[in-house]
């Protein structure tokens, strides 16, 4: 019997929903939060009553019924260090959701929502693949100062799902394959998947590889420190630099490829420079992760926004190709991936994780 999904994503101005019959998308939709609204509430968590009534409001303009629902499942937040994997939302995940256990982000209201939604039908709620998915080797953690190790922070949900995809395509399991995959959106993050775990990665969002169209990516820490003790920022606005104001945005003022390939194109030599450094990162951390798998990777597996550009691609595979076949999908549909983590465990595939 079909199993139908509510799908919930919380974005910090918008509430991504979508609503699956299996693996069938019936319908989505993209609730915008201006910042009037948002400002209102003091906290994260605060914003969950608001969120709620929006999406139940839309489901009744729509007509959907629903108790017709067989399971609730939420983009997960900033929990701690987990493996990969379904979670049912237990009290215990749930309360670190709330808290926060490390930092508060919108994406911390996609389990909430979704127990809280889940309970009232009577129905198993879950998330899959939260962003601090740590499956790191013991090696892969150190960084030369002890109090300041390397951390698992990066694209897990669509990393994972576009390795299940490839591997689901050539008839093998996930947990055989070594892969290479490259996740190029506002951030970028390169990891080496070795029989179904991410076993080393580059932190995404503050830490090292690539920069990215907003983020700085690693960058020479003796100067990072000067900059810090300069007297000429605070904290705030030199971690701004690092995350949101850094890369293309750094450089030419924009977080779109699009722009930067735009420019490229009509002779902006800072575009051009920009762009071809961007490529000559990404390749390089690729070349990193060949490392780590000791040479032998099955594929290469690009994914994101910027890989729907193919100049980007073909630059890509000149510098690695060498190490291994491409497999593209651009994009990113992180709501499938959602409703399909879920399936697998109401279907027997797999076990929910326990937190």
């Amino acid at each position: 019997m079909a199993i139908k999904s509510l799908i919930i994503n919380p974005g910090s101005t918008s509430t991504k929903i979508g609503v699956f019959e299996d693996e069938t998308l019936l319908f989505e939709e993209t609730l915008r939060h201006s910042t009037e609204e948002i400002s209102q509430y003091a906290t994260i968590v605060d914003q969950k009553d608001f969120r709620k009534k929006i999406i139940t409001d839309l489901l009744a303009e729509k007509n959907f019924d629903m108790k017709s629902l067989g399971m609730v499942v939420g983009r997960g937040g900033m929990l701690k260090p987990i493996p990969g994997g379904t979670y049912a939302v237990t009290d215990d995940l749930l309360n670190d959701l709330k808290i926060g256990k490390q930092g508060q982000h919108a994406s911390n209201l996609g389990g909430i929502l979704a127990r809280e939604i889940g309970d009232e039908l009577g129905v198993p709620s879950f998330i899959v693949d939260p962003v601090v998915v740590d499956e790191l080797e013991p090696i892969a953690r150190y960084s030369g100062v002890p109090e300041l190790p390397r951390t698992s922070v990066f694209h897990a949900l669509n990393q994972k799902a576009v390795a299940k995809r490839y591997a689901k395509e050539i008839g093998k399991d996930y947990d055989t394959l070594r892969l290479i995959v490259v996740h190029m959106g506002g951030g970028v993050s390169v990891g080496a998947h070795i029989n179904g775990k991410v076993v080393d990665v580059f932190n995404a969002l503050d830490g090292d590889g690539a920069f990215s169209p907003e983020r700085a990516g690693a960058v020479p820490s003796g100067a990072l420190i000067k900059m810090c003790f300069s007297g000429q920022y605070t904290e705030k606005e030199v971690y701004k630099k690092i995350v949101g104001g850094g890369g293309f945005n750094a450089y030419l003022g924009t977080n779109d490829m699009r722009t930067v390939t735009k420019r490229a194109n009509e002779g902006d030599q800072a575009a051009i420079d920009a762009k071809a450094a961007f490529i000559y990162q990404v390749c390089k951390d690729m070349g990193s992760m060949a490392c780590v798998l000791e040479g032998k990777v099955d594929q290469i597996i690009v994914t994101g926004g910027i890989a729907y550009g193919p100049e980007v691609i073909e630059a890509m595979k000149k510098y690695a190709g060498w190490i291994a076949p491409f497999t593209v999908y651009p994009g990113e549909d992180e709501l499938l991936a959602l409703a399909q983590g879920g399936l697998r465990v109401l279907n027997g595939e797999e076990k929910a994780k326990e937190y």
